[in-house]
């Protein structure tokens, strides 16, 4: 049986060789130390060609790592409208270019509130967001968007506007279990009720389907009371696996669980180890 998650690094793991380096060598890397996905870091600016697409794709079967994309940082749903422009290439760049690499789904951070009400700022990102998905359409880029949930209580995405967001076709969350436990701030968010309670939520908002094609981020976490500070390797953070494992087990969640510790494929492979513990999985 192979497993329901599949897991990798975001971004390139630290043991990838010089040569062939860049992404194909990731990917490469990853399938020999026992990864089957990879989020490529394209998180300064997408700067790659159409051939270094079709050498990752093609890399990524090869291999059979299921590939996704964590676009530019610099992306805001509630930017000016001048800022806007600028912020909405960057998406569709991603989205574009990812879709010629074979990565299935494009995770962004959704951008800040600047002080609003959050209800008054998905009045703004909501159909913004639906321009660019209406685009892809056109476009035949085949992609899934995923707003990720952010760590810091000022920034748009919250476990909430993901949901809202991903109302829309096209558009899923990309889980962040480490954001979500530093957002509030004072060490909730972190026991296998609230768990729980999060993913029925997710279930009933998005189908049970949807909990089975989950995106999910995760590493230690280092917080405040205004949110995330820094990321941790999990040995070194409070975050309880062993319940979220076993709340995603109970309500039969698959997809992918991407590490983004330090410690970044030494985390990975600690996951799958405690995710085969948790479910009893064993891989064929």
């Amino acid at each position: 049986m192979t497993l329901s998650f599949k897991f990798g690094t975001v971004g390139s793991p630290m043991g990838t060789p010089k040569k062939p380096g860049g992404s194909a060598g990731a990917i490469a890397f990853s399938a020999s130390i026992g990864l089957n996905a990879l989020e490529l870091g394209w998180v300064q600016s997408v700067r790659v060609t159409e051939a270094t697409c079709a050498l990752i794709k093609s890399t990524g079967a090869e291999n059979q790592v299921a590939l996704s994309v964590h676009a530019p940082y610099f992306i805001n749903l509630n930017a000016t409208d001048e800022e806007w422009v600028k912020s909405r290439k960057r998406l569709m760049d991603a989205a574009h270019y990812g879709y010629l690499a074979g990565a299935t789904d494009i995770i962004f951070h959704p951008g800040s509130y600047f002080g609003n009400d959050p209800k008054d700022v998905l009045k703004i990102a909501l159909p913004r967001l639906q321009g660019c998905v209406d685009e892809l359409k056109k476009n035949g880029d085949d992609v899934t968007l995923r707003p990720e949930t952010m760590g810091k209580s000022a920034m748009l995405g919250s476990f909430e506007d993901a949901l809202e967001m991903s109302k829309m076709e096209m558009v899923q969350p990309c889980l962040d279990f480490a954001h979500l436990h530093a957002r509030p701030g004072d060490g909730t968010m972190n026991t296998y009720d609230e768990w729980s309670r999060l993913l029925e939520q997710y279930g009933k908002t998005l189908g049970a389907n949807a909990l089975k094609r989950l995106h999910i981020h995760l590493s230690g976490i280092e917080y405040g009371a205004k949110g995330e500070k820094n990321h941790l390797p999990l040995s070194e953070a409070d975050l309880d696996m062993k319940a979220l494992f076993k709340a995603l087990n109970d309500f039969g969640c698959g997809g992918r669980i991407m590490c983004e510790s330090p410690i970044m494929e030494e985390d990975a492979l600690n996951m799958k180890k405690a995710w085969m513990k948790a479910s009893g999985e064993k891989e064929k």
